[in-house]
């Protein structure tokens, strides 16, 4: 079995696109180079940041190659599974598979709102198909099912399944889960605005979001607040709150990519039915961003932290 040890940071990277809608994977790539540079942990591909919903499974593995390629084995490489039908949720976990993925991050059942027990055989099924470790994303804020803990334990029995992105926003859920399970269960907060309160709380690694525009401040928050040196993750994770925000929002996507294009860390292209962000939202994103720039911190040496 492949082996993923989920502590650290693991972006959810965004997908490039040509203003004709195209992949580019020359923006793609030189962000990802970006990240590894700035010392993440793993790399997330086709996530929602990623817009999963309008990209192919074609395209999630020129990705997932193209990325395999230029990094070798530096860090491990996850594709997002995020299908309606079981059927098409294996057939992409076979795929990945076969293509070199370290692991997948599977959503439950889009389209359709799941039972807790339809739920379980889902996930269930695809462990049994395949033999790469699997993070469930749970997040039924924006996704409509929760995976309880008591799903969890039935979840558990399959070896494969191993770590959750834990954005129910409730922040004792983290708790909760390390009560349950302990270290069976390795948890990934997966909300930017309270990434720090679950990192202090006990969760192993972070599936960030404004890292894309930010790797090296994402990382030495993450990396302070593991070596105990709080002060000084408070200290940028207060300076990094405004700008966090754009995470849990409706545009969060266009959000990223224009920072990501104000920090020299990407292009802003987004693929229809999105559009990137006009008028006086878009001012109001420059204007968080441009405030955030100004006053950027001088982080200290995390290297080896």
């Amino acid at each position: 079995m492949h082996v993923i040890n989920w502590n650290g940071v693991y972006p959810a990277v965004t997908t490039k696109f040509t203003t004709d809608g195209q992949l580019d994977m020359d923006a793609f790539l030189a962000g990802v180079k970006a990240q590894i540079e700035a010392g993440v942990d793993g790399i997330i591909i086709g996530g929602s940041l990623g817009e999963s919903s309008t990209i192919t499974h074609d395209e999630r593995l020129e990705l997932l190659q193209g990325t395999k390629t230029a990094l070798g084995a530096k860090v491990p490489v996850l594709i997002n599974v995020a299908e309606g039908s079981t059927r098409q949720a294996i057939a992409l976990a076979h795929r990945a598979e076969e293509a070199g993925a370290d692991g997948l991050m599977v959503l439950p059942p889009m389209l359709y709102r799941p039972t807790d027990e339809e739920t379980i055989a889902f996930f269930d099924t695809i462990a049994q198909d395949t033999k790469l470790p699997i993070l469930i994303y749970n997040n039924p804020v924006d996704y409509k099912v929760e995976v309880t803990l008591p799903m969890f334990e039935k979840l558990l029995l399959r070896d494969n399944i191993q770590a959750v992105k834990e954005s129910t926003r409730d922040l004792s859920n983290v708790t909760r889960l390390i009560n349950a399970f302990g270290d069976r269960l390795k948890i990934l907060t997966g909300v930017d605005t309270i990434a720090m309160e679950a990192l202090v709380m006990g969760a192993h690694g972070w599936v960030a979001g404004l890292v894309n525009a930010f790797p090296k401040e994402t990382v030495a928050l993450f990396r302070l607040v593991k070596a105990g040196r709080i002060e000084e993750a408070l200290a940028i994770h207060r300076w990094f709150l405004p700008i966090l925000e754009l995470d849990i929002n409706a545009q969060l996507v266009q959000n990223i990519k224009l920072a990501e294009s104000m920090t020299n860390m990407g292009t802003e292209p987004v693929r229809p039915p999105r559009q990137i962000l006009q008028g006086a939202e878009r001012q109001r994103v420059i204007r968080i961003i441009e405030e955030g720039l100004k006053s950027r911190p001088v982080l200290p040496d995390y290297a080896n932290l």
